[in-house]
């Protein structure tokens, strides 16, 4: 097993595990017991240092976990859309793998995209159908 494989599956696994009620419930334990000992510590700077440096480094390593599980989430996401639009027929190919092109690129196509939609939602008050493909 590769280094990405591996931690490709420890990310997803813990990005998963996180979720879950269950290790919410444990977090909430967790402060819970560290507010319970502030008592017994007197409320010192250790005992305030403790919670800190745990839920910071716990935060920082999160971050790159849950990262890593929402890009490889997206790209999946972006590669059926893909193939829903080479597939249909009246579909502009044009439209595949508009996140890789240039911003100024991607806002031509979003104007369009929001002028057609503009056109439409007036035809729908005029009382017409919105299911038909303007461009075929």
């Amino acid at each position: 097993m590769s280094k990405n494989v591996w931690y490709s599956h420890l990310a997803k696994r813990i990005a998963h595990l996180s979720g879950k009620p269950v290790t919410f419930s444990l977090a909430v334990g967790v402060i819970l017991a560290w507010i319970v000992t502030g008592p017994l510590f007197a409320f010192s700077d250790t005992w305030q240092l403790v919670i800190n440096t745990g839920t910071t480094i716990v935060t920082f390593l999160m971050v790159f976990l849950i990262q890593n599980t929402q890009n490889r989430d997206t790209e999946a996401i972006q590669v059926k859309l893909d193939e829903l639009i080479r597939v249909t027929k009246v579909a502009h190919n044009a439209l595949l793998d508009l996140e890789e092109i240039e911003e100024d690129e991607l806002d031509a196509f979003r104007a369009r995209y929001q002028l057609l939609a503009r056109l439409a939602r007036e035809e729908l008050l005029r009382g017409h159908q919105d299911t038909d493909t303007p461009d075929a």
